[in-house]
């Protein structure tokens, strides 16, 4: 297998944008994919394996998969198809790689180039001065990492970084050290995208989770999909919509562009998606502003308190507003305040529009909201999601079959992570269930999360940074500043299947441990292993790999954290690490004694499906401070663009994986060939003055006064909501600045970005 030496040129066309989704095509370019990266054997060997009960979890997405028997051989999409050989590459890695290609070669390298030279196969180290990454053993490197976090002045010295691809017992693992170790600093990828549904959920209704099944998806009278993109970013959730459109449910869609999944799905396993027509999803499109959600919601309560007060007792559930809420009465004196002036300006909808949605939910008896990071993403996302659960609450639907909140995870186990205990922020309950169970006392105050590490790094109060997983330096915002801030650490280290931008961006001293991938087979002095993860629903269930690994060099992530774990804290009857590393069934014991509902973990898991977190909502339970679910006052919020400016929102192409890109094409939007593109409503580029195809520079100016600047974009005419504009990331994560995040949660504020749009400077 030849290595990819070269970037794809950059050779735009522009086509109409698809209008449905999946079918045909999408198996071909699925196979096309897997097959550039590895052997027709090993493709057949993953896709017979990819979400099967015997098989490994998907790593692209969090979407659950149907209960074994309803369970479709080819339980897997496009995007997770292509995902999964991408990390199955026969491509590999080697030392004479990295003497061939200095760091600073390394670094101007695209994030295409770097993910298609392969697998990691050995760790390596660059040394203080040192120009080239270099082998080194692993007891070698893990000796180095551990003295660098021994010798720090104080434990919160160190960043223990997490992605959602980490397994569950690894995930406990990492924890487990840093708690022990003495800090809270465990930032994760759900403070970048995330985090804004665990706090609006957890303060309304006292759990940071969804509430919903599969089950309940598919038989919902009415499902609301706002700021997201199933047919990219979780393409299975279409097959699950399907279903819910053959029950006799219907879906609205809300979003600032158009997308082809939402229209049309051709399901590719079915006769129907093959020959036929496939089965239109969305059955209302709702074209709305970027940031125009939280308004949206606050127009359906308003007409929904109309409604009753018009009709007492036939739209309002008062039965469960009485028995399982509290604030009811002061959200509604405020919710009919809010003007409908302010309403159409924020949505950009018309009166009508939003009264045709309002009779849909009064026509319905179960509802669900679904959501991603075109909701979290907002200065005000956690109010946009506490006003969603109040419009739930106004009619029952939480906690009743085929109704309730979804948030839509985008990594496999990010969830998982942080039912783990990676979080900056645990409660006091789970850190003396820690503490009793391996005989140490947790620090109790708050680590730093994505956001203030990254300052802490550069304030020089963060020295050490450990990512296990992921690709911080491309995920986070402030791209500059992100990596000075890296720059500046003593050392850097990170857990990887492949080569990303995080392994150019060094520390004094940086690190690059391998580590084996989701697909690959991991035996331990146990025996053969298996991991666990948590899907978006709450669903836990065994993950095994079946390939062999990349290099018998490669360790797992649960035996590189255990042994850091011996070398930083010694081998202990109280936390026995070599015990872990060797039998992870011992892990899962620990986890049993720690985690709410994780007793009798080994056993529930062995069954085929796995088992259900249980949601204490679903049983009217709410661990608020007054044991009940909290109706919440949300002033009204719209992002301000002066003239002569546009709201840019980044998102991912179809053919990208997080911040990984695995072509230059974006096949349901028709850009093709090029990642450097703008997409704007034709009638604001004429307001602009630019016409479609002009090279522009994108520029943010926000209140540091700083000026960041994307260059040498081109500027597409696209079917945006007016006002609104869209570009990929990570290239636009330069953009967005430290500063701008969520109120309440910290999380970057990615889909709202006030830019002008000026001629590229090279064209100038």
């Amino acid at each position: 297998m030849t290595r990819t030496n070269e970037d794809p040129s950059d050779d735009l066309s522009v086509i109409p944008p698809k209008t449905w989704a999946t079918g045909v095509p999408a198996v071909t370019h699925a196979l096309e994919y897997s097959l550039s990266q590895t052997s027709a054997r090993r493709t057949a060997l993953t896709l017979l394996n990819i979400n099967q009960v015997k098989g490994f979890d998907c790593p692209g997405c969090a979407w659950p998969e149907p209960k074994p028997g309803r369970r479709h051989l080819n339980e897997y999409c496009e995007n997770g198809a292509k995902h999964v050989n991408d990390e199955a590459t026969s491509r590999r890695i080697t030392a004479d790689f990295f003497r061939e290609h200095s760091i600073d070669e390394l670094d101007a390298k695209s994030d295409y180039w770097l993910n298609q030279q392969g697998r990691l196969t050995e760790p390596m180290v660059k040394r203080p001065g040192a120009t080239h990454y270099e082998p080194i053993g692993w007891d070698e490197a893990l000796d180095l990492l551990a003295r660098e976090l021994r010798a720090l002045d104080s434990p919160d010295e160190a960043l223990f970084y997490v992605s959602g691809r980490l397994n569950n017992e690894a995930a406990f693992l990492l924890q487990l050290l840093a708690h022990a170790f003495g800090t809270n600093n465990l930032p994760d990828c759900s403070n970048l995208c995330h985090e804004s549904s665990g706090r609006g959920l957890g303060e309304s209704l006292g759990i940071g989770k969804g509430s919903v099944s599969l089950d309940d998806i598919h038989h919902s009278d009415l499902i609301f999909v706002v700021g997201q993109n199933p047919g990219t970013n979780h393409p299975r959730m279409l097959s699950s919509l399907e279903e819910t459109k053959r029950n006799g449910g219907r879906v609205v869609a809300v979003n600032t562009l158009p997308e082809a999944g939402l229209m049309r799905f051709k399901h590719p396993q079915k006769a129907r998606g093959v020959i036929g027509r496939g089965t239109p999803i969305a059955d209302q499109f709702v074209h709305i502003r970027a940031g125009g959600d939280l308004a949206l919601f606050q127009a359906l309560n308003k007409l929904l308190l109309e409604a009753e007060d018009a009709a007492p007792g036939t739209v309002l559930d008062h039965a469960w507003i009485t028995a399982h809420s509290t604030g009811f009465h002061e959200f509604a004196e405020h919710a009919r305040t809010v003007s409908w002036d302010d309403i159409l300006t924020a949505t950009g909808l018309t009166r009508q529009e939003i009264q045709q949605i309002h009779e849909r939910v009064l026509a319905s008896r179960s509802a669900i909201v679904c959501w991603a990071m075109g909701v979290t993403q907002h200065k005000h996302g956690v109010a946009t999601i506490r006003e969603i659960v109040n419009f739930l609450m106004l009619r029952g639907n939480i906690g009743k079959p085929g109704a309730g909140v979804c948030p839509v995870r985008g990594h496999s186990n990010v969830q998982g992570d942080r039912t783990m205990g990676v979080w900056e922020q645990m409660p006091q309950s789970f850190l003396d269930a820690l503490g009793r169970e391996f005989g140490f006392t947790a620090p109790s105050h708050h680590g730093y999360d994505a956001v203030q590490g990254i300052r802490a790094m550069l304030a020089g109060d963060a020295k050490v940074f450990l990512g296990v997983a992921g690709n911080f330096v491309r995920a986070t915002p402030d791209s500059a500043v992100t990596e000075r801030a890296m720059r500046g650490c003593r050392l850097t280290a990170h857990v990887s299947t492949k080569l990303n931008r995080s392994h150019t961006v060094c520390g004094e001293t940086a690190l690059i441990l391998p580590t084996l991938g989701r697909s690959d087979r991991d035996v331990q002095a146990a025996g053969e292993q298996f991991v666990t993860v948590e899907d978006s629903m709450s669903d836990v269930h065994a993950s095994r790999g079946k390939l062999p690994p990349a290099s018998p060099w490669l360790l797992s992530e649960v035996a590189i954290i255990a042994r850091l774990g011996r070398r930083i804290l010694g081998a202990t009857p109280e936390i026995p690490w070599e015990e872990f590393e060797d039998d992870y069934d011992t892990i899962r014991d620990r986890i049993s004694r720690v985690v709410p509902g994780f007793e009798d973990f080994n056993e529930r898991v062995s069954r085929p499906s796995g088992f259900n977190l249980p949601n204490p909502v679903n049983h009217g339970t709410f661990r608020t401070p007054t044991g009940k679910a909290t109706f919440t006052r949300n002033d009204f919020e719209m992002p301000l663009v002066p003239k002569g400016h546009l709201l840019l929102q980044s998102l991912r192409s179809h053919d990208q994986w997080n911040t990984v890109p695995y072509s230059l094409n974006d096949r349901y939007r028709g850009v093709m060939g090029a990642r450097r593109v703008v997409m704007v409503n034709p009638e604001d580029l004429a307001e602009l003055g630019i016409a479609d195809r002009d090279q522009v520079d994108l520029v943010s100016v926000w209140h540091d006064g700083v000026e960041r600047r994307a260059e040498n974009f081109t500027a597409v005419s696209y079917p945006a909501s007016r006002g609104s504009a869209a570009a990929y990331y990570p290239e636009t994560n330069v953009l967005v600045p430290l500063d701008s995040v969520a109120d309440k949660s910290n999380c970057p504020t990615s889909k709202a970005i006030v830019v002008r749009l000026e001629p590229a400077a090279a064209t100038a």
